[in-house]
């Protein structure tokens, strides 16, 4: 039991309390490690809340990293978090309890709690730890539930439901809708009421790059890639297409992007902004930005939460403790993802399991598609990426189906080519495998699939020049194929509906030559066809919608444009129309379920696309609509699934290059809508920081290209797999390339170019989710960015950098008392930029890096911060020249490796470089990583491993270097990450993490090492 005493709270024990302790003293009985089921227990008093809160902080703070180099001892808990900041994180969690059932009628059940322990258990990524927490709260269920999953769950769904509940970020969207239909050419951008910046874009080998606040330089693969990414978002940005119109599908560098033209809309977790390319020259590009900011997260729950008290949260609840895997999550050389949300789509698919939808495939314009996908918990809101092991090529326009045990995907296009191959996905394993080819149908997309019980059925669906009115019967027992019967099939068609009734196969409408209102019932048993009614049947018409109620097949709306529909009957061979009477509005490229009892049906395009529905109940012939109150964004496209109490909606788009990966939760026995999850995953970005703290690693800040800069950030915790935000309240200003160092309490987040050089900088605080004042101006060095940092145990500091001409200056600060001392210039190397730095114990190294124009110098210095002095780094033996390379302590030695000159060739060569004897010696090539810049590397007490980058493609390889053989190792591909540089990498004791990067993404992956039996480098 929790000795409440050590945390200074008063206690109320009962008689079966001291009876309790007695038998365990006296017996010497351990507390039990599982448990079948906790009984139905009391309520927690808030005392108790606060007591077993301080023993969960207590575990966290023992696992949290307390650098080597700090000089003094780690200090108690209640030295840096008192009692005082642990009862105000008790009262925010009943309160924010409160707030879900108030604002979205959702109280947090008994079923939430249960399966956010489950999810805990199944997905950890550090079972030790979560282990300690659990032991921590004498591995009884309920308190695991009440003062561990509570907390998280809470927080995640208040956030996620915030972010995306059209009653706050409604207006604000359509003030910019508005203001872009009044003020819609890029002379009036500055007339908008967001904020206005514009941004040069520069390829590294001009001679503007990085000279110049507000320009942002790229290397030659990052510079192609932005240009594809500002063309998916500019090339559908014209008025009067339908959805689906082709667009252009050739992307040459800089040639096919409009200039003058406003883009579409588009939505990022802090608000909405539009783009424009005002500019463009060969390897120059000036883009100017509007965007609405929406009301952070941190400053409207500071506002709302005055209106909600900490009141007791009901008890009387049972849970079981799950098992949990005993030793560590981690496989020597293997690869894990992230938790992250699928990437913004359409033209993708859905299939529910029972306790998870799981989406996958689809595209945004050409010449994407994705062979991603996630699972999607709605107990948890929570994210689970596919695997990309095996899986099918990517694509859009496909079938998939869900057999009880797998998700079968098939057929579909990409770009250039029409498939007849598919997938079974497993997600209890997270694997892939392959369907047969053997007897296959033809090549095609939008066809259309049904499960059987024991097989699957595909028909129909198009390639470039024909329809079909073929099928095939596909069984995954035994991989194969076998056709459907051509006897009295109904003719050539795409775009058409099918059901499975049970014993036969409903297909209906579509377009083959012309658009059809005839159709087929299939029986796969006998594999013969029996035609549809034409008499009382609806109109012709395609991307309309169909659900089976049991007895009827239902379908409605479709183009041409359509609000009609009809109930079709296979045992009377009859239809009955649908109401017009309260019927929703005409659409197609919407979606609907069946619930049992209604048919809902929700957004699509009616001449613009819309966020209305409508639930039909065929029983009385009449429609209810849809509540708007907190509705997801207008779109079509999307796909939904019925998930036994609400209908979830998820993906699409709203034209003009709007993609989503949001969706929601509707609830018709409430009439009430919940979004689904971002999984609290930061945005995507380059150029950001990443520290690790000994249990969460930290990101901030950064570029995405469009906005520009970043001030958020997120905490990613391995033992729970989960994302939480950081706070934007009292946040440092946007900004990428700047520094990032952890103390031991705060990271340190300094400098960088927010559209001008920076010399501000903050300090956040894990453990309370916040910032302190800025950090001091006094005596701070000059604005800076492409600098380095290292911290010594008390001190943090900066040397070097951007802007042109570039400086050899620096500075030491203390955060301890808030100031700053330059660091001396006597001796110091010569001024420069993207060098490195590396702290030895005593000396900070720094080496290399970019000076004002070639040649470049293999020059480097020693600081030692007691002295204030520097000794020049010697030349003999030096590596060769150069910048974007990477540089970690092994504690006798710093290892670089990598990089470039003034551009290619790049670098597979580095150095061991030991300060004590100031000599140098080359790394092996042997194995060596092949050359490159911009990667990362950690050190792991015995291996520095060097992953991604680019040199002119972008890699996902990497290596493991063993400086005391000299010898490379090479880092596993199966389940790596995509190809990226300008990442981040962490090193957390047994794995790296690496995050973020160029092409703009916000996925990364956990990669295990070897064993070793090295201690944590960083831990003391």
């Amino acid at each position: 039991m929790l000795n409440l005493s050590r945390t200074g709270l008063s206690t109320r024990p009962s008689l079966g309390f001291f009876l309790t302790v007695a038998f365990l003293f006296v017996f010497f009985l351990p507390c039990p490690k599982a448990q079948a089921a906790s009984p139905a227990r009391l309520a927690l008093t808030f005392e108790e809340r606060v007591g077993y809160q301080r023993v969960i902080e207590e575990v966290n703070w023992r696992y949290r990293i307390w650098p080597k180099e700090n000089p003094l001892p780690k200090p108690a808990l209640e030295d840096v978090m008192p009692l005082s900041v642990i009862r105000a994180k008790v009262e925010n969690d009943l309160r924010q309890t409160q707030a879900l059932e108030v604002y979205w009628k959702r109280p947090v059940t008994e079923a939430q709690l249960q399966a956010e322990m489950d999810r805990m258990a199944r997905a950890t990524q550090q079972p030790e730890r979560l282990q300690a927490l659990w032991a921590a709260l004498d591995d009884d269920p309920f308190l695991i539930a009440e003062c561990l999953a509570r907390p998280a769950l809470v927080n995640r769904l208040l956030r996620s439901w915030y972010a995306g509940d059209s009653r706050w970020h409604g207006e604000l969207r359509q003030q910019a809708e508005a203001e872009i239909a009044r003020f819609g050419t890029v002379q009036d951008l500055r007339k908008l009421s967001g904020e206005y910046e514009e941004v040069e874009w520069v390829k590294k080998e001009d001679g503007r790059a990085e000279r110049e606040p507000g320009t942002v330089a790229l290397d030659a693969a990052a510079w192609r890639e932005q240009q594809q990414a500002l063309g998916r978002v500019l090339q559908r940005a014209t008025a009067g297409r339908l959805p689906g119109t082709p667009v252009n599908k050739h992307l040459p560098d800089g040639e096919s992007l409009p200039l003058g033209v406003i883009s579409g809309l588009q939505e990022r977790e802090d608000g909405y902004y539009v783009l424009a390319v005002l500019e463009k020259e060969e390897g120059w590009l000036r883009v100017a930005t509007v965007s609405w900011r929406k009301r952070p997260f941190d400053v409207w729950w500071a506002e709302m939460e005055r209106g909600f008290s900490p009141a007791r949260v009901a008890g009387d609840l049972e849970f079981r403790l799950p098992v949990l895997r005993a030793g560590t999550a981690c496989t020597g050389d293997t690869w894990m993802p992230t938790p992250t949300t699928p990437e913004p789509r359409w033209r993708h698919t859905v299939v529910w399991t029972g306790t998870e939808m799981i989406v996958w495939g689809g595209a945004v314009d050409f010449p994407s598609a994705f062979n991603t996908g996630g699972r999607y918990d709605p107990a948890t809101d929570t994210w689970a990426a596919t695997s990309l092991s095996g899986a099918p090529r990517a694509r859009r326009d496909y079938s998939a189906v869900w057999t009880g045990t797998v998700m079968i995907v098939w057929g579909g296009r990409d770009a250039s080519t029409y498939f007849n191959t598919g997938g079974r996905y497993d997600p209890a394993t997270d694997t892939w495998a392959a369907t047969s080819l053997s007897g296959a149908p033809s090549e095609r997309s939008f066809h259309t699939a049904v499960w059987t019980g024991t097989e699957m059925i595909v028909w129909g669906g198009r390639d470039p020049s024909i329809d079909f009115n073929t099928g095939g019967r596909y069984d995954p027992a035994a991989d194969t194929w076998a056709a459907t019967s051509l006897s009295g099939v109904p003719s050539e068609r795409s775009f058409h509906t099918v059901v499975w009734t049970g014993t036969e196969m409903i297909v209906w409408g579509g377009f083959g030559t012309t658009y059809v209102n005839t159709g087929g019932r299939y029986d796969p048993v006998t594999d013969t066809w029996a035609a549809t009614s034409l008499s009382g049947a609806p109109n012709a018409r395609r991307e309309h919608t169909a659900v089976w109620t049991g007895t009827e097949m239902i379908v409605w709306g479709g183009f041409p444009i359509s609000n009609t529909g009809g109930r079709y009957a296979p045992a009377t061979d009859t239809w009955a129309t649908t109401s017009l009477s309260g019927a929703p509005s005409a659409r197609y490229l919407h979606a609907a379920v069946w619930t049992g009892t209604e048919m809902i049906v929700w957004g699509g395009f009616t001449g613009n696309y819309i966020n209305t529905g409508g639930r039909y109940d065929p029983a009385t012939d009449t429609w209810t609509a849809t509540s708007l109150s907190g509705a997801p964004s207008r779109r079509g496209g999307h796909v939904s699934a019925w998930s036994g109490t609400e209908m979830i909606i998820w993906g699409g788009t709203s034209g003009s290059s709007t993609y989503f990966n949001t969706g929601g939760r509707y609830d018709p026995a409430t009439d009430t809508w919940v979004a689904t999850s971002l999984s609290a995953t930061p945005s995507a970005r380059y150029s950001h920081t990443a520290v690790w703290t000994g249990t969460e690693m930290i990101v901030w800040g950064g570029t995405s290209g469009s906005p520009t800069y970043l001030k958020t950030g997120g905490r990613y915790d391995p033992a729970t797999d989960t994302w939480a935000a950081t706070s934007l309240s009292a946040a440092p200003s946007a900004r990428f390339r700047h520094t990032a160092v952890w103390t031991g309490t705060e990271m340190i987040v300094w400098g960088g170019s927010g559209g001008t050089y920076l010399n501000t900088g903050g300090r956040y605080d894990p453990a309370t989710n916040t910032w302190a004042s800025p950090t001091s101006l006094s005596g701070v060095p000059s604005e800076r960015s492409f600098h380095t940092a290292v911290w010594t145990g008390t001190e943090m500091i900066v040397w070097g950098g951007a802007p042109f001409p570039y400086t050899n200056t620096g500075g030491r600060y203390d955060p301890v008392t808030d100031t700053w001392a330059a660091t001396s210039l006597n001796a110091a190397p010569s001024a420069r930029q993207s060098h490195t730095a590396v702290w030895t114990g005593t000396e900070m190294i720094v080496w290399t890096g970019f000076a004002s124009g070639p040649p470049f110098f293999s020059t480097g210095g020693r600081y030692d911060p007691a002295t204030d002095t520097w000794a020049s780094t010697s030349l003999s033996g030096v590596p060769r020249a150069r910048r974007v390379h990477t540089a970690v302590w092994t504690g006798t030695e710093m290892i670089i490796w990598g990089g470039f000159a003034s551009g290619p060739p790049f670098f597979n060569t580095g150095g061991r470089y030991d300060p004590v004897t100031d000599t140098w010696a080359t790394t092996s090539l042997s194995g060596a990583p092949s050359a490159r810049g911009q990667h990362t590397a950690v050190w792991t007490g015995t291996e520095m491993i060097v992953w991604g980058g680019s040199s002119i493609p972008f890699f996902n390889t990497g290596g493991r270097y063993d400086p005391a053989i000299d010898t490379w190792a090479t880092t596993s591909l199966s389940g790596v990450p995509m190809a990226r540089n300008s990442h981040t990498a962490v090193w957390t004791g047994t794995e790296m993490i690496v995050w973020g990067g160029s092409p703009i993404s916000n996925t990364g992956g956990r990669y295990c090492a070897p064993a070793t039996g090295a201690a944590d480098p960083h831990r003391r």
